[in-house]
C-alpha cells in the first residue's frame, strides 16, 4: 500500500499544475476540470498527428521518491510541478506491469496505461533535469522515471492522505512502454 501526497490539475495546458485540497476523477474521462481530460488525446503534440486516439494519459501519477531524488542531485521540485496529477509514495510505480489497477482512496479506480515519455519542457523547466528523469541503464537501455499515466475507470474525489492499493493484473505481465 502507498499514499496520495498531493493533487494536481490545470484547467489551461501548462508545464506545472498547481496543487489542492482534492481532486476528481471522471470515469472514462480523466480528471475533473483538468487540461488533459477526456476520452480522446489532449496533449497538443499527440492532437496534431491524430486527435482521434484514445486518451491513454488521462491520469499522470509521479512517485514522490523521484523528488526525493532529484532534491539529493540539487534540483527542487514540488508536487504538481512536472505535470502530474497525483503524487504518491510507497508505491513503485515505475516497476508496475501494463494493467495495474490502482485504487486511490474510497472509491476510484485507475488503470494504468504506460510510462511518461519526458519531454524538452522538463530542461525548460530546470536546466540539466531532463537528464535526471531520463538516463540509460547498465545495459544501454533507455529508462524514463517521469512517472506513469492511467485511464480512470471508476470515478471518485482523492485527497492527500488517502491510501493507494496495488492489483496486478493477471500474467503474465507486460513492462511498462510509453504511451
Amino acid at each position: 500500500m502507498g499514499t496520495i501526497t498531493a493533487v494536481s490539475r490545470s484547467a489551461e495546458h501548462t508545464f506545472t499544475k498547481p496543487t489542492g485540497e482534492s481532486i476528481t476523477l471522471l470515469a472514462g474521462l480523466g480528471v475533473e476540470g483538468d487540461a488533459h481530460q477526456g476520452v480522446t488525446v489532449k496533449h497538443r503534440s499527440r492532437v496534431k498527428r491524430d486527435p482521434t486516439q484514445p486518451n491513454l494519459r488521462q491520469v499522470h501519477l509521479m512517485h514522490a521518491e523521484l523528488h526525493d531524488e532529484l532534491a539529493s542531485s540539487g534540483f527542487r521540485v514540488a508536487p504538481g510541478q512536472l505535470g502530474e496529477n497525483v503524487t504518491t509514495r510507497g508505491v513503485d510505480l515505475l516497476s508496475l506491469p501494463t494493467g495495474t489497477r490502482l485504487r486511490l482512496g474510497p472509491h476510484a479506480v485507475v488503470e494504468v496505461t504506460g510510462l511518461r515519455n519526458p519531454c524538452p519542457q522538463i530542461e525548460a523547466f530546470q536546466d540539466g533535469l531532463l537528464k535526471q528523469v531520463v538516463g540509460r541503464d547498465e545495459h544501454g537501455d533507455v529508462v524514463r522515471k517521469a512517472g506513469i499515466m492511467s485511464i480512470v475507470l471508476t470515478g471518485g474525489e482523492i485527497r492527500p492522505g488517502d491510501e493507494i492499493r496495488v492489483e496486478l493484473p493477471d500474467g503474465p505481465h507486460t513492462p511498462l512502454i510509453p504511451v
